[in-house]
C-alpha cells in the first residue's frame, strides 16, 4: 500500500526511471486494491439491500391486503 507520500513534478523529473517505474507499480497495486475493496463492498451492500427491499415489499403487501 501507499504510504501517502507526494512527489513534486521537479522531484519527478530528476528521479531515474526505475524509480518512476517502482513509484507507478505501487501506484497500481494500491488502486487494485482499493478497487477489488469497493467491489466486494458493493456487493455486500447490494445483498443487503435487496434483502432490506424484500422485506419492505412483503410487509407491504401483507398490511395492503
Amino acid at each position: 500500500m501507499s504510504n501517502g507520500f507526494i512527489v513534486s513534478k521537479e522531484t519527478w523529473d530528476h528521479m531515474p526511471d526505475e524509480q518512476k517505474e517502482w513509484i507507478m507499480f505501487e501506484t497500481m497495486q494500491s488502486v487494485h486494491v482499493q478497487i477489488k475493496q469497493l467491489k466486494r463492498w458493493n456487493k455486500l451492500s447490494s445483498f443487503a439491500g435487496g434483502i432490506v427491499g424484500g422485506a419492505c415489499a412483503a410487509l407491504g403487501i401483507k398490511l395492503g391486503t
